[in-house]
């Protein structure tokens, strides 16, 4: 799909609806990121929940991850860590992710110039819960944004999903241009764990942290002309070129979300050779992406890669051909936040424009993984 109408080429089956001629060219206009109270280093949540396997010490020690953010569950009369049924994390996710929600939702209108009323149209994505009325609706009514606000739920689709999400999200507001577009993705990954002793759950309870982070996106009004290399005049606002995926059916229970008989919850999967069959697929759906824009791998200044875990970092950079530098800020997100599913790439996102090394012209790229299993990316230019 490409976003700004006056690259060229034939329009995509997912162009948006209205007359491409008539889409302005979209730009992220703003960024904010949000985290539950409390982090924990990998030491601390070993002793909070007294783990003394040493293959599951290991998967906790051997992680990246310095910190995470985490809700963790009270303790009862004897000093143990209440067991949390189903019902008891629906509730926690639906707290949680409301909070976080709504304060980078605010911190991304700041970031951008924008205040609530000026919000057209709102995507919330999560994987980490069901709610229905959606998160979409609970964020309108609390933070007091307009009842007339379009919205949309992306629910479930994992790590992945915020491309998912900004790919739509992108094509409502070159659909409306001048409106305002904001996508959160919020994951309350505190409240998607299941606590036991076996390997399928420590891989998960070693990775995930909880965090949010929003975008705004705005398209030009049709009088606004670009052309091909020209970029949105905002400093450290990329206008969105285009996306490309790739669905590795052959893998596509390698993560899941799914239901766990014996502790009667939802628990999550990831297969240990996950890592190495993202990373094999990687070249094919960057390489699709950039050709479309007669581009090249040379031709990227930033790369920004979902923090998915140490070893599927290290497939994809190896088989990208990236150095250390380019993926910085992915290893420093997980080192930091952990795994904050749908919203990591965000995270890498805030951190890149915070650095202040963006130039005029720079390509970037976006890349997301997960569940099916998914690869997702996009390309950008500031």
């Amino acid at each position: 799909m490409t976003i700004s109408a006056v690259l060229p080429g034939p329009a995509s089956a997912q162009q948006p609806a209205s007359d491409a001629k008539n889409a302005g060219t979209v730009g992220i206009v703003g960024v904010g990121t949000a985290t539950t109270g409390t982090s924990f280093s990998q030491q601390e949540v070993l002793d909070t929940f007294g783990i003394t396997d040493p293959r599951v010490r290991s998967v906790f020690l051997n992680s990246a991850i310095d910190r995470r953010y985490l809700t963790i569950p009270p303790t009862d009369s004897d000093g143990a860590r209440v067991v949390e049924p189903q019902g008891e994390l629906l509730a926690k996710h639906k707290r949680i992710a409301l909070d976080m929600g709504a304060r980078a939702v605010r911190a991304c209108l700041e970031n951008s110039g924008y205040e609530l009323a000026d919000v057209d149209y709102l995507c919330c994505v999560t994987s980490t819960g069901f709610l229905t009325p959606g998160i979409s609706a609970l964020l309108i009514r609390e933070m007091g944004i307009s009842p007339a606000t379009s919205r949309v739920d992306v629910v479930g689709m994992g790590c992945n999903a915020g491309l998912n999400a900004l790919n739509a999200v992108a094509g409502w507001a070159a659909a409306n241009p001048g409106k305002v577009a904001v996508m959160v993705c919020v994951e309350a990954c505190s409240a998607a764990y299941v606590i036991d002793s076996t390997m399928r759950t420590a891989v998960v309870n070693s990775l995930f942290g909880d965090g949010a982070a929003a975008v705004c996106l705005v398209a030009d009004t049709p009088d606004v002309a670009h052309g091909p290399g020209d970029v949105p005049s905002a400093p450290g606002s990329p206008r969105i070129l285009g996306f490309a995926s790739h669905l590795i059916t052959d893998a596509i229970d390698a993560m899941r979300y799914d239901w766990d008989g014996e502790q009667a919850k939802f628990s999550f999967y990831l297969d240990p050779d996950i890592p190495y069959v993202v990373g094999a697929h990687a070249e094919q759906v960057v390489d699709r992406l950039l050709s479309r824009a007669g581009l090249g791998r040379w031709a990227v200044s930033h790369w920004l890669v979902h923090s998915g875990g140490k070893k599927v970092i290290d497939a994809v950079r190896i088989n990208l051909g990236l150095t250390r530098h380019d993926v910085r800020h992915t290893t420093g997100v997980l080192r930091d936040y952990g795994n904050v599913s749908s919203a990591s790439f965000l995270f890498s996102y805030d951190r890149l424009l915070g650095e202040r090394a963006v130039q005029h012209g720079d390509y970037g790229v976006l890349m997301t993984m997960g569940p099916g299993s998914t690869i997702e990316t996009a390309l950008v230019q500031w």
